[in-house]
């Protein structure tokens, strides 16, 4: 893109000055370099005059695309200085720059590239955080109770609410604990288990089943053998261990959430908890406090353990971790007083100085 501009002593019109430029640039270098020319073979493209008149001077500026190679370009510039005349009006026209347009268009593409894959990265992470958090959701901890003479399937507080939510299997009852429903019991098939036959007159039961055929058969056997309880449903053909928390409370939005067991925790190191929580989740890393809840040491939780003798100085571990029997006795030996963390491995021994909750428990996952 050839750039130029120009200024005249008098009054002309923009057809002047073209002609002006095509005239006296013709022959100089040969019929194949007359602008005509250039212009049948697409050398060169329209050239376009941007011009202001004010006091019988003329200014503005000349812009030639050019797709001949530098050197051709080169000397249409120059040919195109030489013009000195438009008709009797003297003239001064002077090249301003010969833009490479294809480096602006390179620069652009890079660019739109940029956003492209910019684009393309959020997304993907997107989709890998998604398939991240799907993963982190099958192993958060629910508390699963064995309930009744059957064992069947229990939230942790279907034995001491008055009120239980019947649903059809684990899954389910791990699913609204989620959602914040801890009062559930699972029936475990399509037949009424002894246990909840035995709770009618005892509880208020409501049941909370699947969108499809088996879901219409236990309806039938509920109805048969509890009487006139109220029954919710999933959408039709879905299930309610595939729902999500938002979906299961405006299906159930007419009955409270029953909370988990009792937890008995100091209310500061609660705030304390619930404030570390968010910049702790899914890092695998531990937070040690002191007595004063003063923050004394992040590290990762593969190398708690070996760092608690040097910590003697803490009393807290929050951690996006597993706690252990190896970390127990550890956590025990060097007087540490509480363990928050994303699960407890089963079957571990806890000491009695030491108090240990999971985040579900104090409401965090």
């Amino acid at each position: 893109m050839i750039k130029m501009k120009f200024s005249i002593e008098g009054i002309v019109e923009k057809a002047d000055i073209i002609g002006a430029i095509f005239g006296q640039t013709e022959g100089l270098f040969g019929s194949e370099f007359n602008l005509n020319e250039l212009q049948k073979n697409w050398k060169i493209s329209r050239i376009e005059i941007n011009m202001q008149a004010k006091n019988d001077l003329v200014t503005g500026e000349i812009v030639i695309p050019s797709s001949a190679d530098i050197v051709t370009t080169a000397l249409i510039a120059a040919m195109v200085e030489s013009v000195e005349k438009v008709g009797p009006c003297d003239s001064k026209i002077q090249l301003v720059e010969i833009q490479d347009v294809r480096e602006a268009k390179r620069k652009q593409i890079a660019e739109r590239a940029k956003e492209i894959l910019r684009d393309w990265y959020i997304r993907s992470s997107s989709e890998g955080e998604k398939i991240q958090n799907e993963i982190y959701e099958v192993l958060r901890p629910a508390n699963v109770l064995e309930y009744g003479q059957e064992k069947l399937p229990a939230g942790p507080a279907a034995e001491k609410s008055n009120d239980i939510i019947l649903v059809e299997g684990r899954a389910d009852v791990i699913n609204l604990q989620r959602a914040g429903y801890y009062n559930t019991i699972a029936l475990n098939g399509v037949k009424l288990p002894n246990t909840v036959v035995q709770l009618k007159g005892k509880k208020n039961m409501v049941a909370f089943l699947d969108g499809d055929r088996g879901g219409d058969l236990i309806q039938k056997e509920i109805e048969q053998m509890l009487g006139n309880i109220k029954i919710f449903r999933a959408p039709q053909g879905r299930e309610v261990e595939e729902l999500t928390p938002e979906e299961i409370r405006s299906i159930l939005e007419k009955l409270p959430s029953v909370p988990g067991p009792e937890i008995h925790i100091d209310e500061k190191l609660l705030l304390k908890v619930k404030e570390e929580y968010p910049s702790l989740k899914d890092t695998l890393e531990t937070i040690i406090l002191d007595k004063g809840l003063n923050q004394i040491a992040r590290l990762p939780v593969s190398e708690l353990v070996q760092n608690l003798e040097k910590l003697a100085e803490g009393k807290h571990i929050i951690m996006d971790g597993i706690v252990t029997q190896r970390l127990l006795n550890s956590a025990k030996d060097a007087n540490y007083e509480t363990i928050i963390a994303f699960k407890v491995a089963e079957n571990v021994s806890i000491p009695e100085n030491i108090t240990v909750y999971t985040f579900s428990q104090i409401g965090l996952s």
